[in-house]
């Protein structure tokens, strides 16, 4: 399945989360239950992964200040 990369707009408008929630219909319409389980359940650890990394450099930047 090749889905295309979103654009998303600098000042983040409904359109935006509406062209986010196509495309996750897209991503997820053919799945089965247990996939989309799987499917969501990596999609929030990659998000815990991601604000952890910007916490740590948010921590980082702001004790060399």
């Amino acid at each position: 399945m090749i889905v295309e990369a979103l654009v998303i707009s600098p000042d983040f408008t409904i359109e935006d989360i509406h062209k986010i929630r196509e495309q996750n219909y897209e991503r997820t319409k053919d799945m089965t239950v247990a996939e989309k389980v799987a499917y969501y359940s990596n999609s929030g650890k990659e998000a815990e992964k991601e604000i952890e990394r910007r916490r740590a450099l948010k921590q980082k930047i702001t004790a060399s200040i």
